[in-house]
This record gives C-alpha cells, structure tokens and sequence, in this order.
C-alpha cells in the first residue's frame, strides 16, 4: 500500500514538473522572434505603440501578449505595370514601367503606421501612373522614340522625387515597352508608303534624266560621226562608201555561210547551192 502511494506521488509530482516544463517552453517561444537575413523587424507595444527604433537581424525577445513583431523585408524588389498615355499631338501610347524598389530601413515605423506592410502595391503602381502620364504629355508621339533617353531620365527623376515622399528608394526604373495606338500606327505605315513611292519617283525621274543627256550624247555622236563621213567622201569620193559595202557585203556573207539552212541561187542559173558545204 505504502508503495502504490509513492508511484502516485511520484508520478503527480512528474506530471506537475512536465506541465511547469511545457508551460516554460511555450511562454519562452512566445517570448523569441527571429529576423532574417534582408529583413528587419518593427515592434508594435500594446501600452506605447509602434516603438520608433528598427530591430535588426537575429533573434530577439519580446513581451508576449504585449509586443507583437511585424518583419519587413527590405531587399530590392522588382514592380512592372502598364499605363495608356495621351502626348501632346493627342495619340496614344502604351507602356510598361520597370521599377526596383526598397524600403527606407530607418523610416520602417513611419511606414508601418501610415501605410502598412504592402507599402509598395498601395504606392508604386498610382505614382508611376502619374508621373507617366506627366512626362509623356510633354512630347508628341515620334519624339518618345526620337528622344527616349531624355523621356526615361525624367521619368525616373520624377519618379524617384515622388517615391521619396513615402519613404521608398528607387533602384532603377526603366520603360522597358512602349507601342502606339491602331491609328498611329496606320498613320505611320502611311507615311513609309509615301516615301517609299517619293523616292521611287526620285528614281524615276533620275534615270528619266540620265537616258535624256545619253541620247543626247548619242545624237551628237552620230551627228558628229555623219559630219566626219561626209568630209571624208568630199575629200576622197565615192571610194568609201564603196569600201564600206564591201565591208557590209562580206560580213554579211560570213553570217550567211554560217547558217545550215541557208542556200542561194545564182544570177544566170537555176539550180540551188548551199553555201555550207556540209
């Protein structure tokens, strides 16, 4: 009897040691929190609010029920969205912005309180629209293309200024896509057409003048070949001219004879000869 009264006490005072032993654990995990590499932590107190001062990486201890941890991460992240702009010649053009943003570190608490944990989603995407719309109403449609450099440097300037408002660095922004409307675009394959037809009417005209002033250089050189034939008869006779169908007569009786198909008939004689012996 006495040793079944020990096992029960025993085993009480065992079970009371676990209870005391899982009550600890659970009270010192809630009284831990750990922040990760790139992350910081803002600590919201339930007596004094949101306590201005960042928590950095590791892990750290709180008061449990009356503190709670809210992890921000604070490595650069990438934003892309679109926006359909008017310019100043009233087209429309789209286009994608490209942002890589992070958090001002020391501004955490400020940002916590006014805007939240999904800072970034409730400000980027109006700003960058704003600004867009901003910059691309200073230019006509072809100079977004002409002058790209100088409409991507005010955007990001313009961008950088306003983001700074909200405690966000901006990293980089770039317009990585821009395309114009239906219209635009009919209206400039238009004006390629046109051009296209200008400068082949250029052509035209051109070679039209060429072959002018080469017929005119022709006509001067017959002119100036028939000029040489006629003081050369009237210096010398008929005796060129007679040579010169002799000429004629030869070379055309050399064609002839090269000809299979070809046969002749002489003057006094009827009887056809060929002139190719073969």
């Amino acid at each position: 009897m006495g040793s079944n009264q020990a096992a029960v006490t025993f085993l009480t005072n065992l079970a009371r040691a676990a209870f005391g032993l899982g009550v600890g654990a659970t009270a010192l995990n809630s009284s831990l929190y750990t922040v990760d590499g790139g992350q910081r932590a803002v600590l919201f107190d339930r007596f004094r609010g949101v306590i201005d001062q960042t928590v950095g990486e590791g892990t750290h201890f709180l008061i449990p029920w009356l503190q709670r941890p809210y992890i921000f991460d604070i490595r650069t992240r990438p934003h892309t969205f679109s926006s359909v702009s008017g310019t100043k010649d009233l087209q429309m053009v789209n286009l994608t912005l490209r942002l890589l943003s992070r958090p001002e570190v020391n501004s955490l608490p400020r940002i916590f309180q006014t805007l939240g944990l999904e800072y970034d989603e409730k400000v980027l995407p109006s700003i960058g629209n704003e600004v867009l719309k901003a910059v691309v109403a200073q230019f006509n449609a072809d100079q977004l293309l002409t002058d790209r450099p100088l409409v991507s440097a005010l955007v990001r300037d313009s961008l950088m200024k306003r983001a700074k408002d909200f405690n966000i660095v901006l990293d980089d922004v770039a317009i990585t896509h821009l395309s114009y409307g239906a219209e635009f675009s009919k209206a400039v394959e238009q004006k390629q057409v046109a051009q296209q037809e200008a400068e082949r009417s250029k052509f035209v005209v051109a070679k039209a003048e060429q072959e002018r002033r080469a017929a005119i250089i022709r006509a001067e050189g017959e002119s100036e070949s028939a000029k040489l034939i006629s003081e050369a008869t009237a210096a010398a006779g008929m005796g060129l001219i007679e040579l010169r169908r002799i000429e004629a007569s030869r070379e055309i009786a050399a064609t002839l004879a090269r000809t299979p198909n070809v046969t002749y008939l002489p003057q006094e004689q009827k009887i056809l000869m060929g002139l190719n012996s073969r």
